[in-house]
């Protein structure tokens, strides 16, 4: 499997003092924190931490109520979370992919040899080739998500964001997806997924541990320590056996759920 190299250094992206209000709802507090080119960064964090709330101002989709944060690339890659998004949409997944390329060249711009051969790496590496003359509302869950990954390699963007990327898929399609994010990462990129599950966040070399404040960042060993996690888990943690499928030593008992203001 490939990846395209970022050609131009990717930034570090700071984040300082940044907080987020939904009206009267507190997000966010006063977030400081530091992304780096090459890293794979996992939010983490129970239900309302402001993990979604973080990606949305790192795609430039939410300006920070206070504070500042940057530089972010003109070019952001944002996977949502499935949960059958798309599932109506009467494209095929050969469109789908086209998507990508649409947004970085534009609508009016023909689609060249590197878009088609971005598009067709893209859909090896996420094993949907054989997929592009189907419905993409036809696809299963996982597939579905792996194409929409590939539609986000297709834009070749220095930052790729994903909210909850391999929740509730196959554990073929899980492994498709981290493997990609490593490569994603080797190539330069930075690439930032939300997660609720601990062990997927090992797999990253940064943790960022939520509470709608900073709780800890750091790498995995650093964050991913029951007297760490509790500070912002409090009693939705049990201890566990490590190595029996927890390799924090705890099991998490959390909610999967978006950090919008309650209604």
């Amino acid at each position: 499997m490939s990846s395209t190299e970022v050609t131009a250094a990717v930034p570090t992206i700071r984040l300082a003092a940044v907080s987020v209000s939904y009206g009267r709802h507190l997000a966010l507090e006063s977030i400081d924190l530091e992304l780096t080119a090459g890293a794979a960064v996992a939010l983490v964090g129970p239900n309302g931490s402001g993990k979604t709330t973080l990606l949305h101002v790192l795609g430039g989709l939410l300006t920070p109520s206070t504070g500042t944060v940057g530089p972010l690339p003109a070019d952001v890659a944002y996977v949502l979370q499935n949960h059958g998004r798309g599932s109506w949409m009467p494209l095929t997944v050969a469109e789908v992919l086209r998507m990508g390329a649409y947004r970085r060249r534009g609508l009016l711009r023909r689609l060249d040899s590197h878009d088609r051969a971005m598009i067709a790496d893209a859909a090896d590496r996420l094993a949907v080739s054989d997929l592009v003359d189907r419905q993409f509302g036809e696809l299963s869950g996982g597939q579905r998500q792996r194409v929409l990954v590939a539609q986000a390699l297709v834009q070749g963007a220095p930052l790729l964001l994903m909210d909850e990327p391999i929740t509730g898929l196959d554990l073929a399609s899980q492994q498709r997806i981290l493997d990609v994010i490593a490569d994603e990462t080797r190539a330069g990129r930075i690439v930032v997924i939300s997660t609720h599950h601990l062990d997927e966040a090992h797999h990253c070399d940064q943790v960022v541990l939520l509470a709608r404040r900073l709780v800890a960042s750091g790498t995995p060993a650093d964050v991913l320590r029951p007297e760490v996690l509790r500070l912002a888990y409090e009693d939705r943690l049990f201890n566990a056996h490590a190595g029996h499928g927890h390799p924090t030593g705890v099991l998490l008992i959390d909610e999967h759920g978006h950090d919008q203001p309650p209604t």
